[in-house]
């Protein structure tokens, strides 16, 4: 879930904070870990790396299955992702041997000497072994590809660092959206997987989707976003990621059974949505799906956004329950006159009564152009 921007006195937005929790791997190259939670789920997580899945439709059809499920996100990103820069502590005093090579956060590390990089470990261990000789490293930088030589220097312990913190993997509770059972496709969120640091959306390696139960409710407040806790089951990965977007996440689902409950309905088109009454459905306690009444208030004429569509939500139950719409409720579905038409995306900071919602066949379309 993300947050509508702070500007001209409105309500603020954070690209970093959106409906995921996110447990993060962040070193500065000599071992040492720091967790980061982005939204939600307080939990901790073992992420084995499981092979990258492409997927095998080019297009999702015209009718789906709407789901509303909190489901367990984990990612793993295509290189390594530099999230900031800082000092070596030396016996000769602070040495910025990643800021002087040119390094800047945001950068995708992936290759060091030559050899691919995708994880923290492997990177510390080529650090290790040079013993500070240089290192050649070749990144992404946007869509610019750069070479930088930098070598790492010895701190007042005796470990060999670049002063360089990095971001591997990302894990959180988010809601599925649809699922296509023409294709086998599923899409959540509505909105991308970004960093927290450097706002970037994060490049996919792989990653897969897990279910999750929703323990507990932060509610929404006025200048304080609410969010869901989690609980995730590690005892089974459902589907497997092919694509982390702006305008959502998409994947194949392998087990659709414990997920899938409601029946195919069509998407609508733009012209087919109104403002007025809907509704959403989502999972705010437990592992249950439940119908919320919203309306919309407004559609932009940005029909390719996440925030194609306004929303207020005047169920009293969700309002008793959550304020209105919290982190990760993000993804959740919006209906209206028996079609998808859309997705939950953002929340205003200042009214958590009001948010934001994507548009289904954008969502759609995202889902089958990758």
């Amino acid at each position: 879930m993300e947050q509508e921007p702070k500007q001209k006195g409105g309500p603020g937005f954070g690209a970093a904070a959106m409906a995921l929790l996110c447990l993060v791997l962040a070193v500065c190259l000599a071992g040492d870990q720091g967790r980061w939670v982005q939204a939600a789920a307080p939990v901790e997580l073992e992420l084995p790396r499981t092979a990258s899945q492409v997927s095998t439709t080019t297009q999702v059809g015209s009718r789906v299955i709407p789901v509303g499920r909190a489901v367990g996100i984990k990612l793993f990103s295509d290189g390594v992702l530099v999230v900031g820069l800082s000092p070596v502590e030396t016996e000769k005093g602070a040495c910025y041997p990643g800021r002087d090579s040119g390094l800047k956060a945001g950068d995708v590390i992936t290759h060091l000497n030559g050899d691919e990089v995708d994880t923290i470990e492997q990177v510390q261990n080529v650090v290790a072994q040079q013993e500070g000789e240089p290192i050649t490293i070749q990144a992404m930088r946007g869509q610019k590809q750069v070479q930088l030589t930098a070598a790492a220097v010895e701190n007042s312990q005796g470990v060999y660092q670049l002063g360089v913190w990095l971001r591997d993997s990302m894990a959180g509770i988010g809601t599925m959206t649809f699922y296509d059972p023409s294709s086998g496709v599923f899409a959540a969120l509505g909105h991308g997987i970004n960093d927290v640091d450097t706002a970037m959306l994060m490049p996919l390696e792989s990653g897969s989707i897990m279910g999750a139960s929703v323990s507990d409710v932060k509610r929404g407040l006025s200048g304080e976003p609410g969010e869901l806790h989690g609980q995730f089951d590690l005892s089974q990965d459902l589907g497997t990621l092919y694509a982390n977007t702006d305008r959502g996440i998409f994947g194949n689902l392998a087990v659709p059974e414990p997920l899938v409950e409601q029946q195919p309905v069509e998407v609508a088109s733009r012209k087919d949505i109104h403002t007025g009454a809907a509704t959403i459905l989502s999972n705010v306690r437990g592992n249950q799906v439940e119908e919320f009444d919203v309306n919309i208030t407004h559609i932009s004429s940005d029909a390719d956004g996440t925030r194609s569509l306004m929303l207020q939500v005047t169920d009293p139950e969700l309002l008793e329950a959550t304020g209105g719409i919290v982190q990760g409720m993000s993804g959740s579905p919006i209906l209206q006159d028996g079609r998808l038409v859309g997705a939950v995306t953002h929340v205003l900071v200042n009214d958590p009564t009001r948010g934001y919602g994507i548009l289904a066949e954008t969502m759609c379309k995202a889902a089958g152009s990758n």
